[in-house]
Parts: C-alpha cells; structure tokens; sequence
C-alpha cells in the first residue's frame, strides 16, 4: 500500500465490519462501536461535517480519522462513498447479540426476515429498526446481516439494535406475529413489546417452517389486485403500527 497513513488498515474479515461513508461512521461511534480504523480523503471536510451534523461525536472522530490521498481511500472500499470516509469496526459477538434479543422482559419488538434476498432491503430494514428502538433484527437463511452492503444501507445503525443470522428453531421467546396477506388485518389488533414480527422473502413469502411457527398471522391493508409491498415498507407500517397502538420508542 503506497500511503503509509494506511498502514494500520485491514481488509474485513468475519470479525470486522466495514463503515462506508460519513453517516455509516457516525452513526457506529454514537452507538458503542469498537472503530479501529478511519480513513478520509479530506478531514478538514469531515469534520466540518461533524460540526453541522453530529457534534456529539465530533471530538471521537477527529482522533480517530486519518487523512489519506484519494488513491489510497479507492483501494480501501469495493465502491468509494461520496463523503470520502470509510471506517473499520469491531463485528459484535454472535453471543453477545444472542444475549440482548433473548433478554426478558422485553420493551420492544424483535423482526425477523425470514430468507430475505436482497441486500439493501435488509440494510433498510435495520436502519427502520434502529430508529423505533427495535430490540433487534433477525435474518434466517444465507444472507449476512453484515455484509457490507448490508451496514450500508443501514447507515452504520446495525450497533444501535442486535443484528444476528439465526435458524428458525434459534429465534427469541414471545408470540411469533407472521406477516401474511391470509392473516388478520392488522388495524384491529395490538402488538406486545415481546413480539416476534416475522416477514417473508421478497419472492416467495413465509418459509412452511417459520410459518408453523406463528401464532397469529397478521395482513397489512392494500388495494385488491396489488401483489404486495416493499419489503422495507412493510416492516415500517408494522413497526409504526405497534408504535402507535401502545409500544413507544425511547425519547433518548
């Protein structure tokens, strides 16, 4: 590597996580992560990012970051952020992330994608998560939650809630609430700060297993002869919906 400021970097592995972008590294100081690297093509800039847009971690990121020529931050990131500012962080454990979704009693729900496929759909949903104060996110199948497309789309918020890949017969205690456009419309009913709020594939919807799981199933409303909604969409109708009918987000 020509820059030797960028000495210290490392390509992620299991156990890393890449921040891409200003917002992605805010977001992941503001929240406990562990940074042990933080690059930027231009730091008077960033900080002065810092200045107008989080002044609450603008003294962490101006230790952390490392000015470094516009070369060297390309051959850092498989696709440069426009912000010019990348990061590496510490993945939290499978154990610990286990031991904030199981924890009880629970204050808010936990989502589960149930096989999700796409990779920014996910990231959105996390960020979704992280906003109502979501106890975690939950993916089964193959797709990682941290995948670096993944923490992309969810703007570095994944250190905000539990995010872990689970089997279905792994997923945390309370009633499973299934998304289904079969199930009961979901303006009539109240969702507990325990539940499990489960949602199908983009593709082909509830697994039979995760499906065999459920207590209830539960439909968004939509217009007749519309296939369905966004992924993402559906995950902030049904968090807002739970919001709105007794669960709160914390103020702070």
């Amino acid at each position: 590597m020509s820059d030797p400021a960028a000495s210290a970097w490392h390509r992620p592995a299991d156990t890393s996580v890449l921040l891409d972008g200003f917002h992605a590294l805010k977001h992941a100081v503001r929240f406990g992560a562990e940074v042990t690297s933080a690059v930027t093509t231009d730091r008077r800039a960033t900080l002065a990012l810092a200045d107008e847009l989080a002044p609450d971690v603008r003294d962490t990121l101006d230790a952390l970051l490392t000015e470094v020529a516009e070369d060297t931050y390309r051959s850092l990131v498989p696709r440069p952020h426009p912000t010019g500012v990348a990061a590496l962080a510490v993945r939290p454990s499978r154990e610990g992330n286990l031991e904030r979704l199981r924890r009880t009693p629970r204050s808010a729900p936990v989502v589960v994608l149930d096989h999700p496929r796409n990779l920014g759909n996910a990231g959105a949903v996390i960020r979704l998560a992280a906003g109502f104060a979501a106890t975690g996110v939950v993916t089964t199948g193959t797709l990682d939650p941290w995948h670096p497309t993944v923490v992309r789309g969810g703007a570095g918020l994944h250190f905000a809630t539990a995010v872990e890949r689970l089997a279905v017969d792994e997923l945390p205690s309370g009633p499973v609430f299934a998304l289904d456009p079969e199930g009961e419309d979901i303006r009539g009913l109240e969702f507990p700060d325990d539940a499990v709020l489960a949602f199908g594939s983009e593709r082909s919807g509830l697994s039979a297993e995760l499906r065999s799981r459920a207590d209830r199933l539960v439909a968004l409303p939509m217009r007749p002869q519309v296939s369905s909604y966004n992924l993402a969409t559906s995950v902030a109708m049904t968090l807002y919906h739970w919001s709105a009918t007794g669960g709160a987000p914390p103020a702070s």
